[in-house]
């Protein structure tokens, strides 16, 4: 009798979990259904009736996005993104494995300064970076907002990494220093391979935030050959008129690269 009461309780208790997850992919789908829906209608008839389905598809918004400059945004966008991720995992990954395997003096302390960088706002530090910016001579071009990104994921990033690194046995890169190999052989050969999971979750989450990142971008750049995504769906809003739908199936264009990205790697995510 008590096993059959602990079973129908165990029953019960994954019955409400799966509902809740089920609740929760419903949260995460319906705003992006809905939006699949709206770029496929007609202004109009997105605001006569925002959920119901389109009368005719209208795939042409689509190519009205792509043809409104997005293909020359989302290039900058993957340059920009290119540029600064491999800034990060590369800078963060030699920093996390040198604060881990070297015997550093005052290295503890030097951990803490840069993990404190976690708490410094991107907000309060703009005026100062807009005028430092200014002075080097990197303001509206593609460096003016990729080594802020760098800086700034630096820390977050570097905390991941560093707690990986700790769970690797040392014997591995022991064994390797007998056979003659340098400590960046070691680093190369050993530790990156290992170290895979933990790089593609990193690489993932900072390309979420540079992708989608707008202030920086907003502040720092006015070309329209060097803005990003995020500042160049602004531009498809007129003074007078709006084309909601042409946004809409922008925003869905747009979203596409993280979403492939996470598909493709959502094995060493998990």
């Amino acid at each position: 009798m008590n096993k059959q009461h602990i079973n129908t309780k165990r029953i019960f208790m994954a019955f409400l979990i799966h509902l809740f997850l089920m609740i929760l992919v419903l949260v995460i789908l319906l705003p992006i259904c809905w939006l699949f829906l709206n770029s496929l209608k007609t202004n109009q008839e997105m605001f006569r009736d925002s959920i119901a389905l389109p009368t005719v598809p209208v795939f042409q918004n689509w190519i009205n996005a792509w043809n409104k400059g997005l293909y020359n945004y989302f290039f900058s966008s993957l340059v920009t993104s290119a540029m600064a991720l491999c800034g990060i995992l590369i800078l963060s990954s030699l920093l996390a494995y040198g604060l881990t395997r070297l015997d550093l003096p005052g290295k503890n302390a030097l951990f803490l300064i840069v993990l404190g960088g976690m708490a410094l706002s991107e907000q309060v530090a703009l005026v100062p970076l807009f005028k430092m910016i200014q002075a080097i001579g990197l303001y509206n071009t593609r460096w003016a907002v990729v080594l802020p990104y760098i800086s700034f994921r630096i820390p977050f990033t570097m905390f991941l990494l560093r707690s990986y690194f700790l769970g690797i046995p040392k014997e591995l890169e022991e064994a390797a220093i007998l056979d003659g190999a340098t400590r960046f052989q070691i680093f190369h050969k050993i530790i990156l391979p290992i170290s895979k999971p933990v790089l593609a979750s990193a690489a993932i989450v900072n390309l979420n935030f540079v992708w989608n990142e707008f202030l920086f971008a907003n502040i720092f750049l006015e070309s329209r050959n060097l803005i990003t995504i995020p500042l160049g769906l602004m531009t498809f809003q007129g003074d007078l008129k709006s084309d909601y739908v042409t946004m809409l199936a922008g925003i869905l264009i747009a979203s596409l690269p993280m979403v492939i990205m996470y598909l493709s790697m959502q094995k060493q995510f998990v």
